[in-house]
């Protein structure tokens, strides 16, 4: 099988006015299609750098990356994946129905397709009978089911998600975490996910990606063998405390797990 992610030896450096910042260091990474693989690592350690290099929205400085066995440039511009931000970013003036259906609009899609689009991708975020309503009138956490309803309208092959319920509290967060598990069963989509936090990761992930500070660098691949059946009282049993201890074990040999 032939990887829809492919970095060999990935190398980013930033020139600021500092001088030269070394992001991200001999990255080299494989994912397959229909993983479901997190990045996690300490503030600064190029999480969302390497996300954003996957994107085309960063270029790296040395080696290589493939996406979809095209460059990320190709990739976007063939709109391969769509991207959640920590942020939902929905226009305010705009409904939620209208925000799912702009990238639908850029591309010219014909209304009646934009209406079919909008309507699945709102069911499969749970979000139905909220067409009408506006950013504002929605809490934090249906605001980003709406983005990445949006995400998924342009029916890409992979999700990028740059911690996209950070902000959230604790109780959202496991919700919105039982559903992404649901929608990833259902599209089968690749899924790159960037988070701080072990439990989120592990249950989420079949495969977790450990990085160390800057430069980023990988530290250690960790599977995530639980299976397609995650209730969230997983997080109780043996099996995943032993992957999250491998995890906690992993950022503390890369001089990364504070607290």
């Amino acid at each position: 099988m032939n990887p829809v992610i492919s970095a060999q030896n990935l190398d980013l450096t930033f020139t600021t006015n500092d001088g030269p910042v070394h992001a991200l260091s001999d990255i080299t990474l494989d994912i397959d299609k229909g993983e479901f693989v997190s990045l996690i690592g300490p503030s600064g350690c190029g999480k969302t750098t390497l996300l954003r290099v996957i994107a085309d929205l960063e270029q790296p400085t040395g080696g290589s990356i493939s996406v979809n066995g095209m460059t990320p440039e190709q990739a976007r511009i063939h709109r391969a994946y769509g991207y959640v931000f920590q942020q939902a970013a929905l226009f305010p003036w705009r409904t939620i129905a209208d925000n799912i259906a702009l990238p639908l609009e850029v591309m010219g899609i014909a209304a009646a397709e934009r209406a079919t689009r909008v309507r699945d991708n709102m069911a499969l975020v749970d979000l139905m009978g909220f067409e009408n309503k506006f950013p504002w009138q929605l809490s934090g956490g249906m605001q980003q089911r709406a983005s990445i309803a949006r995400a998924l309208s342009v029916q890409p092959d992979m999700l990028l998600m740059d911690e996209p319920f950070g902000a959230l509290d604790e109780i959202v967060r496991d919700h919105l975490n039982s559903q992404l598990l649901k929608l990833w069963a259902k599209t089968q989509k690749t899924v790159v996910f960037v988070t701080h936090s072990i439990p989120e990761a592990v249950y989420l992930s079949t495969r977790i990606v450990v990085m160390s500070p800057r430069p980023g660098r990988i530290h250690s691949i960790i599977d995530c063998n639980l299976g397609a059946d995650r209730p969230l009282d997983i997080r109780e049993t043996p099996e995943f405390l032993a992957i999250a201890h491998q995890v906690r074990e992993g950022l503390r040999e890369g001089h990364s797990y504070e607290g």
